[in-house]
C-alpha cells in the first residue's frame, strides 16, 4: 500500500468483514459431475478482503458463488474467459440518492456501467418511504406522469414496488429523519413534542422491522436542520436495539465542520448506535484547516471503542439544492413560504444581504457555484455559474440567486466547487472511509440531458480506479476494491456480499485495469464508465463485453 501502511489499516478497519466461507488459492481440480451453471477462467482475483491478487477459476451456481480455485472447463454448463481481467466483488454504493429514480431508470445504466450492483438509497434524511398520507397524492401523481405504476407507503410496500418494477442492481434503503420529522410536524422549527417524538420512534421501529438498513439524517436540509441533538440521540437508541446504522449528513460542512463532527460522535456514544459520517469533507477554502482535526475526532471515537466510520466521493465538488444558502428562518415552512417571503420587499433585502457572506465562507464565490437543474421552464441558467447570471443579466450575484431560486419555484441545484484536491486524496486513502457516489440512478437520454448534474453518478468508482489507483497511486488496488466492497457489506450487515468467497451471492465485476476510465465530465455528466466488460446481479450479467444486457435481476436486500 502506497499511500498508508496495511498493518494499520487493517487494525483500524476492524475485522468484520468474514460471513462467507472462503476457498482460494486451491490447486485441487473440482472432480464432482455435478456442472456448474458458469465457470469464469483465468480470472486475477481481488476478493474484496483487501489482501493480494490471485489467479483462480470461479464456478457460479445459480445466484451463488460454489467453488474459487482451479475448475475443469468441462464442468461449466457455460464458460466465460475472463483472462487479463480483475475480477472483484460488485461494488457497493453505501450512499446514493436513487430512491425513486430507480423506478424511473430500473437498468440503472449509470452505476451498472462502474461495476456498482448494490446501492443504498434513503441517504441525507429524505428517503421514499414511508410516504405520509398527505403526500401520497402528489407522489401518485408524479409516479404516473413517468408511466410507472408501482404505489408504495410504506417500507414494506416499497420493497414490494422494487420487486414487481424489476430492477437491475439490489436496493437497500435507510429511512429518512427528515422524513419522519415531516410526517408528524411539517417543516416547523421547533422541538417534536413528546407526543410526536413517540411517533416518530413507532415510525421507526416500523421501518427497521420491515428491512429498513437504519436511519439517515440531513442536518443541513429542513427539517433535520431544526432538530435537537436529543431527539437524534433518542431515534439512534431505537437503532441501538436493533442493532441498525446511523448515517448523518452532519449539521455543517463549512466553518461548524468540527462542532458538526463532534455531534455525531456524541450521538453514537450516547444512543450506543453504530455511527456514519456522510460525504466527509470541508468545504469552503477558509475552512479547510478544520478537516485534519475532524478526521481525529474520528479516530479517536474509533480507538475508544465507537462504531463508527465515514464515507466519501472523489470530487472536489459537491452538488446540492440552492436553498442551501438561505437561513433556517427563510427556509422555514417549505418552498411555498420560502417564495412569499422573497415576493416581501422588506425579507427579500434581508435574505439577499446574507449571501456574499455566506458564499464566501462556502464555496468560496458566486463564480463558483453552478447551475445543475431547475424546476423552471426556461433551462438556459444550467451550465451557468451564479456570477456569468448575474452578468447577463446586468445584476448583483445575489440578486441573480434569488431570481433562479424564484423562476424555479426554489426547486433548483447546484454544483459547487468548494473542495481541496489534496484533502480529497487523505480522505479516500483513510481506512475509515468507504468509497460513495451520493449520487442516483439515471442514463444518458431523455429527461436527464436537461440536466447538468454532477459528474459522480455516472464515474465514481471509475474514477477511483482511474485516477486515484492508476494515475496517482493514493491507493492499491486491492485497497480501493476492498473500500468498495468488503467495507461496505461489512457495516451494512450484508453477509454474503462484498466477497469473492464460496457461498457468497454471485455480484460480481470484471475490467480491465489499465483501461477503466471515469468519462463523464462536469461540462458533459451524461457518459458512462468504460473499461467495465462484465457484470453480475446475483449470477446474472447485466452488462456483457461492455453493453447491457438489458437484464434486472436486482433485489431488495431486507434488512
Amino acid at each position: 500500500m502506497s499511500a498508508i501502511n496495511r498493518r494499520v489499516f487493517l487494525t483500524l478497519a476492524g475485522s468484520g468483514l468474514a460471513a462467507c466461507s472462503l476457498t482460494r488459492r486451491d490447486p485441487t481440480r473440482v472432480e464432482t459431475p455435478t456442472a456448474f451453471d458458469c465457470v469464469l477462467h483465468g480470472a486475477r482475483i481481488y476478493d474484496g478482503s483487501g489482501g493480494q491478487p490471485y489467479a483462480a477459476d470461479v464456478g457460479l451456481v445459480g445466484d451463488q458463488i460454489r467453488h474459487v480455485g482451479r475448475i475443469d472447463p468441462g464442468q461449466g454448463r457455460t464458460v466465460l474467459n475472463v483472462s487479463g481481467l480483475c475480477l472483484a466483488p460488485g461494488f457497493i454504493d453505501i450512499h446514493t440518492h436513487s430512491d425513486a429514480d430507480i423506478f424511473r431508470y430500473p437498468d440503472d445504466e449509470s452505476r451498472v456501467f462502474q461495476g456498482i450492483t448494490t446501492e443504498v438509497t434513503g441517504n441525507c434524511g429524505g428517503s421514499a418511504a414511508p410516504v405520509a398520507p398527505e403526500e401520497r397524492v402528489e407522489l401518485e401523481r408524479e409516479l404516473a406522469e413517468d408511466g410507472i405504476t408501482q404505489r408504495w407507503h410504506d417500507v414494506a410496500s416499497y420493497f414490494q414496488a422494487l420487486e414487481s418494477r424489476r430492477v437491475a442492481t439490489n436496493q437497500v434503503l435507510l429511512v429518512g429523519q427528515g422524513t419522519l420529522r415531516r410526517a408528524v410536524a411539517g417543516l416547523a422549527n421547533r422541538p417534536l413534542t413528546q407526543a410526536e417524538l413517540r411517533r416518530v420512534e413507532y415510525d421507526l421501529e416500523l421501518a427497521l422491522e420491515q428491512g429498513a438498513a437504519g436511519l439517515s439524517s440531513g442536518l443541513e436540509y429542513t427539517p433535520g436542520r431544526y432538530t435537537p441533538t436529543d431527539e437524534l440521540i433518542a431515534l439512534s437508541k431505537v437503532l441501538a436495539r436493533h442493532g441498525k446504522l446511523y448515517a448523518s449528513h452532519i449539521r455543517n460542512e463549512e466553518s461548524g465542520l468540527m462542532d458538526s463532527v463532534h455531534e455525531a460522535l456524541r450521538i453514537g456514544r450516547d444512543s450506543g448506535a453504530r455511527v456514519q459520517v456522510s460525504h466527509l469533507k470541508a468545504c469552503g477554502r477558509p475552512n479547510w484547516p478544520q478537516l485534519e482535526p475532524a478526521i481525529q475526532a474520528i479516530e479517536t471515537a474509533r480507538a475508544n471503542g465507537l462504531d463508527v466510520y465515514a464515507d466519501a466521493y472523489p470530487y472536489t465538488a459537491y452538488s446540492t439544492g440552492l436553498t442551501i444558502f438561505l437561513s433556517d428562518e427563510a427556509r422555514e415552512g417549505g418552498a411555498e413560504a420560502m417564495l412569499q417571503r422573497l415576493r416581501d420587499p422588506q425579507q427579500r433585502a434581508s435574505i439577499r444581504a446574507s449571501l456574499p457572506a455566506r458564499i464566501h465562507s462556502d464555496p468560496g464565490g458566486f463564480e463558483a457555484v453552478v447551475i445543475a437543474a431547475t424546476a423552471a421552464s426556461d433551462k438556459s441558467v444550467v451550465g451557468l455559474n451564479l456570477a456569468e447570471i448575474a452578468a447577463a443579466r446586468g445584476i448583483e450575484p445575489a440578486e441573480a440567486l434569488l431570481q433562479v431560486l424564484e423562476e424555479g419555484a426554489t426547486s433548483v441545484s447546484f454544483v459547487g466547487h468548494a473542495m481541496d484536491e489534496q484533502q480529497v486524496a487523505r480522505v479516500l486513502a483513510h481506512p475509515l472511509v468507504m468509497v460513495a457516489s451520493d449520487g442516483y440512478a439515471m442514463a444518458p437520454r431523455g429527461e436527464a440531458l436537461q440536466r447538468r448534474p454532477h459528474p459522480r453518478s455516472y464515474g465514481t468508482f471509475a474514477r477511483v480506479l482511474h485516477k486515484y489507483v492508476r494515475d496517482d497511486g493514493v491507493l492499491d488496488l486491492q485497497t480501493a476494491v476492498h473500500k468498495m466492497s468488503a467495507m461496505p457489506a461489512a457495516q451494512l450487515r450484508l453477509k454474503d456480499r462484498g466477497r469473492i468467497a464460496v457461498g457468497c451471492k454471485a455480484d460480481l465485476v470484471a475490467f480491465d485495469a489499465q483501461r477503466v476510465r471515469e468519462e463523464a465530465t462536469f461540462a458533459d455528466p451524461h457518459k458512462l464508465a468504460t473499461g467495465f466488460t462484465h457484470v453480475w446481479v446475483n449470477g446474472v450479467r447485466v452488462v456483457a463485453d461492455g453493453h447491457s444486457t438489458g437484464a434486472r435481476p436486482g433485489r431488495a436486500l431486507r434488512s
